[in-house]
Parts: C-alpha cells; structure tokens; sequence
C-alpha cells in the first residue's frame, strides 16, 4: 500500500507546484541519483492523493527545467542531479563543474563603471569614491543557467578586464594578466532572498522564487583583496558544499 504524504491545501501554493518541489527535494537528497526512475504518476498521485492531471503538471515543469526526462514507454528519470558547488580557500567556477563531468560555460552579461559605495569600499579596502568595474555574468551547466554574479574590481589594477573576461571567459585570466599570480577565498556569506526581475530572467525563473545568495571576496597572494562578487545561485539547480581547509 502506498504510504500517502500529506501537503497543504491551504498554504496557497498549488498543488502541482508542492509536488514538483518534493521531487526536487527527494533529488537533491539523493534519494533519486541521476538516470533513476523517479515514481510513476498513479504512484505519486496516490502518495498526495490528487489526480494525474496535477502529478503530470509538476512533472512536466521539472521536465521544462531539464531535471526530470521522459523515456517512452519506459517512465520518467532523472536527467541533472544539483550541482555540489565547494565553498572553500580555492572556489573555481569551471574546475568545480568539470569535475563533476558536467560541462560549464558562461558570458559576460554587463561591463560598467562605478565608484565605491561605503559597503564595496570596505569589502575591497579601498576609499570611498574610488574606480571600480562592475562586471556581471551568466555561469551555466549543461545548457542550463545555475547563477548570476555581479563582482566589483578595482579599475586602477585591472584597466583592460572587460576586455579580457570578454574573450577569457576567466578571472582567472584577468588576474594574471593584472600580475596576479594567484588567488584564494577570504570570506563567504550565504543568504537566501527572492529573485529579482531581471535575475528571474537571465536564471528562467518564474518571479517570487528564491535564490542563494553569496558574497564573497577574493584577496591576492598578499593578503589584499582583489574582487567582491555577489552571485544569485537557483536554489534547485545547486547544493553549497561547506569545506574545512584545514
């Protein structure tokens, strides 16, 4: 007999979309790895007692979102499993997800100047009022759009770095050509809010939904700081991973 799970009629949030979120959470659990069979619709409507129509709904929006895939006439399976994303002294973007046998790629998607503002200057230990880029990008993996970022850089140490990110597609790059041979993670903190429009966009998000986001800053071999990036991550797409650097 099919153990039924209850979910809220009243909370306001339909029932298909309860559903699809279950099955993003059992994902991200591990409960079901990349490639299982994820139950059938007569299974799942049975656990929530509603109707196929709405299992069926939930599971083509996880199907939209790349996470689920039909096979016919063999059931529905799970297609990306959330990306384990390290925070630790040495967080690369692109080692991360190769490693993972995922491919990533990405863009710039705007390249502006700006002055400090009191919350960036400290971030950066710089005064005030001084030059910065602001530089906003787009990470992807496997097709799909798991972050947005918006890092600041101080303009007088990295003059030309629209221009290299823009063919490097690296910061890493951009540091070195600066002469900064090498760069770790000093700080990470981690919140969660609702996206904003433009990041619902870029991330294909529907409004209203919520994102991590982490700020971080980078220093130099030196100690100083080099780059303060806020990055909005999909909270279904990613998991953060903790590490202890020792």
């Amino acid at each position: 007999m099919t153990q039924q799970v209850k979910i809220d009629r009243g909370a306001g949030i339909s029932l298909w979309r309860q559903i699809a979120e279950w099955l993003k959470a059992e994902i991200a659990s591990g409960t079901y790895a990349k490639d299982a069979r994820v139950p059938t619709e007569a299974e799942i409507a049975a656990r929530f007692d509603v109707n196929r129509h709405t299992v069926r709904r939930a599971i083509a929006a996880l199907t939209n979102d790349g996470i689920l895939r039909a096979d016919q006439g063999r059931g529905t399976y799970v297609a990306s499993t959330p990306l384990a994303y390290p925070i630790s002294r040495r967080t690369r973007f692109s080692e991360i997800v190769s490693a993972q046998d995922k491919t990533p790629t990405g863009k710039m998607t705007a390249a502006a100047e700006e002055e400090a503002d009191a919350l960036i200057a400290t971030q950066l230990g710089v005064n005030i009022g001084t030059p910065l880029w602001r530089i906003g990008t787009l990470r992807v993996v496997d097709g799909f759009p798991v972050l947005v970022s918006t890092s600041w850089l101080e303009k007088a140490r990295f003059g030309n770095l629209p221009e290299i990110y823009d063919a490097s597609n690296s910061f890493t790059e951009c540091m070195k050509q600066a002469g900064v041979t090498d760069y770790t993670r000093k700080s990470t903190k981690v919140t969660a809010e609702l996206i904003e429009p433009s990041d619902a966009i870029q991330l294909g998000l529907g409004e209203g939904q919520p994102v991590l986001v982490v700020e971080s800053v980078n220093v130099g071999p030196d100690g100083q700081p080099v780059q303060y990036t806020r990055s909005r991550m999909a909270a279904d797409r990613i998991q953060l991973v903790i590490e202890n650097d020792g």
